[in-house]
């Protein structure tokens, strides 16, 4: 078979079944990060590194080099040359959270959607790109480069695995990140977290704040929002509440043993890039409460989620909000929200900002906006923005490709979410999300069509070989 007469499509079709046997088996492992079980041999919990054992395990079985470092990363090589080309994927998730109408770790396919926590984020992608680099191997094609398919361990948090990944090994020349859209990502958004921290003073006032919990992750719109709260008068939250669910875009439950209210809201997760495509619960909450009298501390907290925090996708509120030309616009998500009477309470919020602004200017912001309030805040980093330019040769190699395989319009795109693409400075990010895909990353009830699956592989074979040939 000669190189100009392969039909990737279907050679992508052929491993049809291995492929979905395969990311079955990843899918079935549950790899949320957890720092409770860390240990030096689970850096970041067992879920995690049996993940990265089991896709190293693919590769051995494949005969593939293979390469674990210290249960951080690891990679699956192919070829040879001067030149190292990287394939970034990642095989941990996100928390699952509540409203899955099937379990997250127990894939199945309906209607062509494979159902499973890490089907389109990133666990589907990722062997999609896998079975592409296969595809190339099984071919025999000629290759003049190396390519490493890289797997990270904690990229929906702190980046720390392919860190220490990168602190041995090659960094990759050029390369991209099957973790985000097509046609292409070749800019991304920098990222910054500004936690705010108030007191735990509750008692004092009509309604005492006892508890009140919300979000799972930074980078997640939280879905579910509850407090508990020690009152005076149960009858004036009780009769409160339902005339403010009134016309919401939330469900909600009150419920009233004694003097104890316990107030439950439930929201839309979503991407904490994309907060305006999600309902926050927890600011919700926060708008409801804050109409009562609390205590200093509590008071504090509430106010300031639902006076400067709510309903705020791009950050005006705290004047953070900025728009670039080529990149976008800022968003900012409030993503955990979390206070205990005497303890304290912490809002952390998430921003990513385009060109124009840095992660310093933001933090500046927060500190005037909130210079009247009795709060601790931390700037506790991020990201820069990332752009590789649109002359690249990666950028239109990969967009070449993108429109032979599919008819469709091949152009640039920027992103909020970070990928691992921007760890090499010729990196982007590259589907496997179609223009007309459902978006459910970080959602309940995450899934992923299996013909986008398989067309995102054939894409990701002809495109790395165009790079490596």
């Amino acid at each position: 078979m000669t190189v100009e007469r392969i039909d990737w499509k279907a050679e992508a079709e052929k491993r049809k079944d291995a492929f979905l046997e395969d990311l079955f088996t990843i899918l079935r492992i549950d790899s949320v990060r957890d720092d409770e079980q860390a240990t030096e041999e689970n850096p970041f919990g067992p879920g995690p590194t049996e993940a990265l054992k089991a896709f190293l395990a693919l590769g051995e079985r494949d005969g593939f080099e293979t390469k674990n470092v210290d249960n951080y990363a690891g990679h699956i090589e192919y070829g040879d040359g001067d030149e190292l080309m990287g394939v970034l994927g990642h095989v941990d998730v996100v928390p699952t959270g509540t409203g899955w109408e099937t379990d997250p770790f127990d894939p199945v396919i309906k209607d062509d959607r494979i159902y499973a926590r890490g089907a389109s984020d990133d666990k589907g992608p990722s062997m999609a790109a896998y079975y592409a680099l296969k595809m190339i191997k099984d071919l025999g094609l000629p290759v003049s480069k190396k390519v490493r398919f890289i797997l990270g361990t904690d990229e929906e948090s702190t980046w720390k695995g392919i860190e220490h990944y990168l602190k041995t090994e090659q960094q990759p020349d050029f390369g991209f990140s099957p973790d985000a859209n097509f046609p292409i990502i070749n800019g991304e958004k920098g990222n910054a977290t500004v936690i705010i921290e108030t007191g735990g003073e509750a008692e004092g006032a009509t309604h005492e704040l006892v508890s009140f919990d919300s979000g799972l992750r930074a980078n997640m719109v939280p879905q579910d929002a509850v407090a508990v709260v020690k009152s005076q008068n149960p009858a004036e939250l009780e009769n409160g509440f339902v005339d403010f669910l009134d016309g919401l875009p939330v469900t909600g439950e009150l419920a009233v043993d004694g003097d104890q209210v316990t107030v439950q809201i439930v929201g839309k997760a979503a991407h904490g890039s994309k907060p305006a495509s999600g309902v926050n619960a927890g600011t919700y909450l926060a708008l409801f409460l804050s109409d009562y009298a609390f205590a200093k501390d509590a008071n504090t907290f509430l106010e300031i989620a639902a006076l400067y925090l709510h309903d705020d996708p791009e950050g005006k509120k705290l004047n953070i909000n900025h728009v670039d030309e080529v990149m976008g616009e800022l968003t900012s998500n409030p993503g955990v929200l979390t206070f205990n009477a005497n303890e304290g309470g912490k809002l952390t919020v998430n921003m990513r900002y385009p060109q124009g602004t840095n992660n310093e200017e933001i933090f500046k912001h927060f500190e005037e906006k909130l210079s009247n309030y009795d709060v601790k805040l931390t700037n506790a980093g991020g990201k820069e923005p990332h752009y590789v330019p649109g002359t690249d040769p990666l950028v239109t190699t990969l967009l070449d490709v993108y429109n032979r395989q599919t008819g469709l319009e091949a152009h640039e795109q920027v992103i909020g979410g970070g990928t691992y693409g921007r760890l090499m400075e010729r990196g982007v990010a590259y589907g496997a999300m179609f223009p007309d895909s459902i978006d459910t990353m970080h959602q309940a009830n995450e899934f992923m069509a299996v013909d986008d699956l398989m067309r995102a592989m054939a894409i990701y074979a002809e495109a790395i070989y165009e790079l490596i040939k």
